[in-house]
């Protein structure tokens, strides 16, 4: 699904970028492609799961940032920076524009195929799934890049980045 990112030799992996823990922040996109066959309230409880993953890794940023300034001045400024964003990034990029995108394109597998097949209702259902499953590994990049240019046109502009590395606050 997701390019893992690269680490540096020596470096610890990152749980929830290098590990399969990165697949829960994809557990809503499943429940979407599912939604057709699976009460709603299973659908909810994979958003549940993705918005675990986004909470865990933004705590877990903010911890790490914490450890990496223990004393300094910049120390409440860095977690904050930390935690807003992976959270906002993660929340976007993660779970609601993939989950509103696989929404739409399984509704409208969906409906299409009621209007050019004579599939029965069941495999149409079926169909969508796997049409929703499917999408999944095309749409996660493009999304990525589009929160990352979203956030480096807006809310990144808000905190002083210069000095920082850009890869330590961006998810991957």
């Amino acid at each position: 699904m997701a390019e893992q990112p690269q680490h540096s030799a020596g470096a610890e992996p990152d749980l929830y970028r290098d590990t399969w823990v990165r697949y829960l922040g994809y557990a809503n996109e499943v429940g979407e492609s599912f939604r057709a066959l699976i009460p709603k309230t299973l659908v909810w409880a994979t958003y549940g799961v993705a918005t675990a993953y986004v909470t865990a890794d933004a705590v877990d940023k903010g911890r790490k940032a914490a450890q990496k300034n223990t004393d300094g001045p910049d120390r409440a400024a860095d977690v904050t920076v930390a935690v807003v964003d992976t959270f906002v990034w993660q929340a976007l990029a993660s779970v609601a524009i993939p989950g509103f995108t696989i929404n739409r394109i399984c509704a409208a597998s969906l409906y299409l195929m009621g209007r050019v097949t004579c599939w029965p209702l069941p495999v149409r259902k079926w169909a969508t799934t796997a049409v929703g499953l499917s999408a999944i590994p095309f749409i996660i990049k493009p999304i990525d890049r589009s929160v990352d240019f979203l956030l480096d046109s807006s809310l990144r502009k808000l905190y002083n980045t210069h000095d920082r590395n850009p890869d330590e606050a961006r998810p991957a």
